[in-house]
């Protein structure tokens, strides 16, 4: 039979697992777009990775050159292309 202090040792256990994972992962993220830059208004509709609250996120633009979704590009890259802004509409 477990005993209560087994337990909450064994649910601390499994909170600290998580929040080590979500740590983890959310340092990832930011690496990921180490050195890049959100372009606004480039994005062809479903190949956005975001966008600044006309919907939920990664691929739902529904048009082309969506002047509120963004693709990340390297530093420097979004203001040579025809429409690239790094601000959102």
């Amino acid at each position: 039979m477990l005993t209560t202090a087994t337990k909450a040792a064994a649910a601390a256990s499994l909170f600290a697992a998580f929040a080590l994972a979500a740590t983890a992962g959310a340092a990832a993220a930011a690496d990921e777009h180490a050195g890049m830059v959100k372009c606004y208004g480039v994005a062809k509709a479903g190949k956005n990775d975001c966008a600044a609250g006309s919907h939920s996120c990664a691929g739902h633009a529904t048009r082309d050159n969506d002047k509120a979704s963004f693709v990340y590009l390297p530093a420097g890259a979004c203001e040579k292309l025809t429409n690239g802004s790094v601000t959102p509409a």
